[in-house]
C-alpha cells in the first residue's frame, strides 16, 4: 500500500487496509469506429451536433464540433434568437477551435445558449454518443460545412400563423419564400422561392443582380395549379 499524499481524518487513519480488487479501467466507448477506454480528454474523438438554449429561453444555438484527440479542430455555430446572439456566435467560433473539450466546457462562450450547447455536446462525446461513434476514422475536418446549403448559409425554416388568417411560409431550406400558391379552398398547395445562397454566388461570379435573381427562382409542390397567389410578407 502506497503512502496517501492527502490528509486523512483520524477515523480513516485507524481503519484496516482492504485491497482493491477490480482494476479493469473505464468501460470502453465507441469512437470513430473503435472501442476506446477513455482515461483522459486526449482519448476523446468524434463529430457531433447539439442544441442549447438561453436562460430566458428566447434563443437557441445549434453547435457542431469535430474533435480529434481531445482537441476541437472544427466548430460550426448557428444561432437563432436575439441579435446579440449572432455576435456571440462570432466570438465563440474564434474561441472554440484549438481548445481541448475540457477547456471549452469551462470557457465563457459569451451566450447562454452556446454555453448550454457546449455542455450538451460534451456529454454526448464523452459518453460515446457522437454522430461518428461507429464511423471508421470519423469525418475529416471541414465536414461541419455539410450542414450548410449552397453559399454556406444555414438551412432554416421560418413559418408564421394565426387562427384568423392562417399560415405564412417565410423561409424554407430551399430559400426565401416569394409567393404561396392557394387552391380554390384557399389551402396552400405550393410556393415560389428564391435560393439566396445560389443567387449571391451567381452575383459574385459576375452575373447581374436581375439575372442572378431570375435564374434562381424556383417553385415547389403544385404551385402552377394555384388559383390564387399571395406574398406571405404583404398579403
Amino acid at each position: 500500500m502506497s503512502e496517501c499524499p492527502y490528509a486523512l481524518t483520524r477515523e480513516v487513519q485507524n481503519m484496516a487496509y482492504v485491497a482493491k480488487g477490480p482494476k479493469h479501467g473505464p468501460a470502453p466507448i465507441p469512437e470513430e469506429g473503435n472501442w476506446v477506454k477513455a482515461f483522459e480528454i486526449k482519448d476523446i474523438s468524434g463529430l457531433t451536433h447539439g442544441i442549447g438554449w438561453c436562460a430566458p429561453e428566447q434563443g437557441a444555438c445549434k453547435l457542431t464540433l469535430n474533435v480529434k484527440n481531445g482537441i476541437i479542430e472544427e466548430a460550426l455555430v448557428e444561432t437563432i434568437g436575439c441579435s446579440g446572439m449572432t455576435h456571440s456566435a462570432a466570438m465563440a467560433a474564434e474561441i472554440l477551435q484549438g481548445k481541448t473539450l475540457l477547456e471549452a466546457l469551462n470557457t465563457d462562450l459569451v451566450c447562454d445558449a452556446i454555453n448550454v450547447a457546449m455542455r450538451e455536446l460534451f456529454l454526448q462525446i464523452v459518453y460515446g454518443r457522437s454522430q461518428t461513434a461507429f464511423s471508421e476514422d470519423g469525418l475529416p475536418i471541414g465536414s461541419g460545412l455539410d450542414d450548410l446549403g449552397k453559399g454556406l448559409r444555414s438551412q432554416v425554416g421560418t413559418m408564421y400563423a394565426t387562427k384568423e388568417k392562417g399560415v405564412r411560409y417565410l423561409e424554407m431550406a430551399e430559400g426565401y419564400i416569394l409567393e404561396q400558391a392557394l387552391d380554390a379552398n384557399n389551402e396552400v398547395i405550393g410556393y415560389k422561392f428564391i435560393h439566396l445562397g445560389k443567387m449571391l454566388e451567381a452575383v459574385k461570379a459576375g452575373k447581374s443582380y436581375q439575372e442572378a435573381f431570375e435564374s434562381n427562382v424556383k417553385t415547389y409542390g403544385r404551385y402552377n395549379e394555384g388559383v390564387k397567389f399571395i406574398d406571405p410578407r404583404k398579403n
